[in-house]
């Protein structure tokens, strides 16, 4: 089969890496894989992987995104893909206008991942839109089904995330030429239990929540020291600024490394003792929590939304209430002292079970009757 799908760019983000795995996946399996975007440092490993990439600027929030329409239909005419399979709203309004008005009889069959939880409005309303839709996690499915009424239920699909138990195996050391530049770069980790904060910069993240734990956990003698690894966007710049005077003020400056962007972030879990997800407000999934708890790293999370989902399946000691400061520091320094690990159930919450599944419902949505 050919398989388009369409996002705004191929940068950093849960949104690319799904498209690429799904990509990369489809051309093992003998298929052909097309992707639509703005362009992005990930468009290199995407047609290293053997699939195509089509530069079209679908990634702008402006009315003036309804100009691509047209030229959009144009292309889905020449490559007559079988399957069109929108990931993101922008790019998602302009395919799906493009492909409503196409031969019903030849049109491609429109498939669309609803990746997080959207304001709820008919802006968004299109990522429900698909012929079949899938939901990233539980949570997702009942955002969309209590958010969205009007997307019937059997066509909503729940296909979780999931890691390479390959890229991601059980007790995984890093190298020891890493491990020694690592000690070079970091030496004022020595001897100190590293607490992790991974992902953007973004106050979603709970960034204060975590400086508040360090703190706690510092008056209590231990000596602890926070990694935030993570790039701030250029329009987030401000926001880093007043992480860094927070840290100042709270007396922390010393005990938190910002390391930006890193692509070694799977070798930086392995070296830490807990790593934390402490956004407030849900994420759809947490993939990177799942990768820590796959290499055997306890996580430390709120339980909510798709962390707090992965969580009660695989590592339960680690959830927090939302918000809740005392149990935070009650659990951080049960898991510090005793050294939990957690175990995620063989066969469960992998890429290939993610890809497989996404296919199956490619072939599956192929043979059913068109509307």
């Amino acid at each position: 089969m050919k398989v388009m799908q369409v996002l705004p760019e191929m940068n950093a983000g849960g949104v690319e890496r799904g498209t690429l795995e799904v990509a990369d996946f489809l051309v093992k399996q003998g298929h052909e894989a097309l992707v639509v975007s703005n362009g992005g440092r990930q468009v290199e490993k995407l047609v290293e992987s053997g699939a195509r990439h089509i530069v079209m600027p679908v990634h702008r929030k402006s009315l003036s995104s309804l100009f691509q329409v047209r030229p959009f239909r144009k292309l889905l005419e020449q490559e007559k893909p079988d399957i069109l399979h929108i990931r993101s709203r922008v790019p998602g309004w302009i395919a799906y206008l493009a492909w409503r008005k196409m031969d019903k009889a030849t049109r491609p069959r429109l498939v669309s991942t609803v990746h997080g939880f959207y304001s709820v409005n008919r802006y968004s309303a299109v990522m429900t839109k698909g012929e079949r839709v899938i939901a990233v996690s539980e949570s997702i499915r009942d955002y969309i089904t209590k958010n969205y009424p009007d997307a019937p239920q059997e066509r909503i699909t729940v296909i979780h995330r999931g890691v390479e138990p390959v890229q991601f195996p059980r007790g995984f050391q890093p190298d020891l030429a890493w491990q020694e530049k690592w000690r070079a770069e970091q030496p004022h980790l020595d001897r100190k239990k590293i607490l992790l904060l991974p992902g953007r910069i973004t106050r979603l993240k709970g960034h204060g929540d975590f400086f508040r734990l360090l703190a706690a956990l510092k008056k209590q003698g231990r000596t602890v020291h926070g990694l935030i690894a993570g790039d701030a966007h250029p329009k987030k710049l401000d926001y880093l600024a007043e992480l860094k005077s927070l840290l100042a003020e709270m007396g922390l400056a010393d005990d938190v490394t910002f390391l930006g962007h890193r692509s070694d972030v799977r070798e930086i879990m392995a070296v830490s003792d807990v790593v934390c997800a402490l956004s407030q407000q849900p994420e759809s999934f947490g993939r990177t929590v799942l990768e820590a708890m796959a290499i055997g790293k306890p996580v430390l999370g709120y339980d909510c939304g798709g962390v707090g989902e992965l969580l009660t399946a695989v590592f339960p000691a680690g959830k927090v209430p939302p918000g809740d400061a005392a149990t935070l520091l009650e659990k951080a320094t049960l898991i510090l002292d005793e050294s939990p690990e957690p175990h995620v159930p063989e066969g469960t919450f992998t890429l290939g079970a993610m890809c497989g599944n996404t296919l199956a419902l490619y072939a599956d949505l192929l043979k059913s009757p068109r509307a």
